[in-house]
Parts: structure tokens; sequence; C-alpha cells
């Protein structure tokens, strides 16, 4: 009698190749999971439960890199940065060029260039894509005015 394999002339190849691969996945499946349980207890509790780190005290933080105290600087930035609104920048390749489309203290919006007076002192500084810098010329920006995040 013939096998049934030699009759319809295909190879016994691939079946084989399957059932040894399948073989091979029970192999590793078994040496996974016997690894995993003898492995020692008390160093799979210690990485499932990490402990909790105190809170950063940012007037600390804020100290040891230099930042101002709370005076004038960071009180009027909030202060300022509400009296304007900033409705477009128009930035270009490098950042030194650009203009941005600026309201002051509830007038129509207008266009300013950088290194152009916006209000008082304040010069408009940088323009960047997202927002513009306004500060005193020479010095830091105080001011920074953003568009808001897309959803």
């Amino acid at each position: 009698m013939v096998s049934a394999s030699l009759q319809t002339g295909s190879s016994p190849w691939p079946v084989r190749l399957v059932t040894l691969m399948l073989w091979a996945l029970a192999a590793a499946s078994v040496v996974t999971w016997g690894l995993r349980l003898s492995a020692p207890a008390s160093g799979m509790a210690a990485a499932a439960a990490p402990q909790a780190l105190p809170a950063p005290d940012a007037q600390a933080i804020g100290r040891l890199l230099g930042a101002v105290t709370a005076t004038s600087s960071q009180t009027l930035a909030p202060a300022a940065a509400s009296r304007f609104g900033l409705m477009g920048v128009l930035a270009g390749k490098t950042g030194a060029s650009g203009a941005a489309l600026i309201a002051v203290g509830g007038e129509p919006a207008r266009t300013f260039r950088i290194g152009a007076p916006v209000d008082g002192d304040l010069v408009l500084q940088s323009i960047g894509p997202r927002g513009v810098e306004l500060g005193v010329s020479g010095a830091a920006p105080s001011v920074s005015l953003n568009f808001p995040d897309r959803p």
C-alpha cells in the first residue's frame, strides 16, 4: 500500500517544518515560565512597588538655579501678560525676522516687528512659531505670549 503523500505528489516537508516550529514555541514557553517561577519573590515585589518620592520644593529649586526672588519681574509678568493679546505671528526661518499681531490694553491689534516698542519700554524681542517674547531692550524677556495648545 502506498502512502497518501506519495499518491498526491506533495512533499511532507512543509508539515514537518510547521510541526518543528510549534514544538520549538512550546519549549520556549516552558523555559520562559520556568525561569519566571524560579526567580526569587522578593525581587519581583520590590520591582512592582516603587517607593514614592517626596514632592520637590519649587522655591528651593528656583534658588538653586539662581532665580530672582518674588519681586517685580515675577509679579509683573502675569499682570503684563494679561494686558497683551497675541492675535498672530509671521516668523522668519532664522528667528531674527518676522512680525507679530498684538493687541495692547484692549485696543485693536497692531503689527510689530522684532525690536519695535510695544508698550512703554517693552519691545518685541523674539518671534517663534507658537508665540512671542517681550522685554526691556538688552535684557532677558519678561513677558511670553503663546497661542494655546491644539487639542
